[in-house]
């Protein structure tokens, strides 16, 4: 099929390798343009534009797709994956077949930005990859192929991510395979089930300790890479990439509390239980080990994280 790709992040890289792979004609790629980065704020491509120069693909960045950049191309079929905009209603009517999104979360929950975390974030034990053909509301089209996956119980949201970006490339090809043979069922979305899943701010990364060990433990990784999970120790913001729930009994100690440092994590008193952090970075430097931290830092049982540490 003659194909119009849109997609600009990582997530959108494997669905695009696939594509081409199968032998779709990828008449043109479309992606963000290239935009500041970085602490430098150096102009970097997108990394769907380095995976389309690597496959020789047509590539064009614009500020806003515009039905004329597509008028002589023909395309039978668009595919839009993480392309980071709303695409306007005459650009999802130039192909006969339409517009298929790839989204992370079994639709109808967690239309959005932020699925994979937001799934983290409330304890989901299940999501998975939707393939589904673009209207003008979010996230909102009919479902042609859904493949539900096992989040695992120490899966962050870049792991997560990356593994249902691959599980969506291949549930995308089979979607176009089934559309091209004229075999495709569009389902309509439960909009009464439907739950959304906005992108988070900084400060929702933001750990309060009065939560329970289990829920800032999802906290975190729900927020590996973005925001991130921070708390303040001495004054100073300390981000925690990662951590689990202690096992051990939870002594009497007010949240933030340090309770008790072995050589691989801080026991830090929560609102229940207690959370054995494993991996931090401090403010201006690396991500590390706790055990490294701790050879620079010391840290002793009593101290207190969090906005009324000492």
């Amino acid at each position: 099929m003659r194909v119009i790709f849109f997609g600009t992040a990582e997530f959108a890289v494997p669905s695009l390798e696939r594509v081409a792979a199968q032998g779709h004609a990828v008449v043109m790629c479309v992606t963000q343009p290239d935009r500041p980065q970085g602490r430098g704020l150096i102009r970097g491509s997108s990394p769907v534009k380095r995976s389309a120069l690597r496959l020789a693909l047509p590539l064009a960045q614009p500020e806003r797709p515009t039905p004329e950049l597509f008028q002589t191309l023909h395309p039978e079929i668009g595919v839009v994956a993480a392309y980071g905009q709303l695409i306007r209603e005459d650009v999802l009517a130039l192909a006969p077949h339409g517009m298929l999104g790839v989204h992370p979360s079994l639709l109808p929950k967690y239309r959005g930005a932020a699925p994979v975390a937001w799934a983290l974030l409330n304890g989901e034990t299940t999501t998975g990859s939707t393939i589904f053909r673009l209207n003008d509301r979010l996230d909102a089209g009919e479902i042609v192929l859904q493949e539900a996956v096992t989040i695992q119980p120490h899966e962050d949201a870049h792991a997560l991510t990356g593994r249902l970006a691959h599980v969506g490339a291949q549930a995308l090809v089979d979607a176009l395979a089934l559309i091209a043979s004229g075999r495709a069922h569009f389902e309509p979305q439960a909009d009464s089930q439907a739950t959304f899943a906005p992108k988070l701010t900084k400060s929702q990364g933001r750990i309060d300790w009065r939560a329970s060990a289990e829920r800032l433990e999802r906290l975190v990784r729900a927020t590996t890479p973005w925001p991130g999970a921070t708390t303040e120790w001495r004054n100073r913001p300390l981000k925690v990439w990662g951590a689990a729930v202690g096992q051990a009994p939870a002594p009497q100690a007010p949240p933030g509390t340090v309770v008790r440092v072995t050589a691989s994590a801080l026991v830090v008193a929560a609102g229940q239980g207690t959370l054995d952090i494993t991996d931090v970075q401090p403010a201006g430097r690396r991500r590390m080990r706790v055990s490294e931290f701790l050879a620079g830092h010391p840290i002793a049982a009593g101290e207190r994280f969090g906005a009324d540490d000492a």
